[in-house]
This record gives C-alpha cells, sequence and structure tokens, in this order.
C-alpha cells in the first residue's frame, strides 16, 4: 500500500506491480473516507500533500 501525490502515482504503481505481481485499484484520497484509517497527509516519496491510495 502507497500514500502518494499525484506527482508520484506512476512510481507507486512500479513498485506495488514489482512486489505483488497484480495490478493495483487508486483511490482518490479526496472522495473516499476511511472508517478506523486516517490516511497520511504527506506523500511517502516527497513532502506533498498525499492524494491517492494505490492498494
Amino acid at each position: 500500500m502507497y500514500v502518494v501525490c499525484k506527482e508520484h502515482v506512476d512510481i507507486a504503481i512500479d513498485k506495488f506491480v514489482d512486489e505483488y505481481e497484480d495490478a493495483p485499484d487508486i483511490v482518490d484520497l479526496k472522495e473516499t473516507e476511511f472508517a478506523d484509517w486516517d490516511p497520511p497527509a504527506k506523500c511517502a516519496e516527497c513532502e506533498q500533500h498525499a492524494e491517492f491510495l494505490v492498494v
């Protein structure tokens, strides 16, 4: 699972495919709320605001 900004979505997809050998689902964090989990505020690759969950 990767939480990333728009700029780093491609990197997160590549990492996911390399690790799991399957295509990930991309979740827009602006449109989705989680009952028991608060996503990180910052991208895993940089300091920008996290916008997508790659899972």
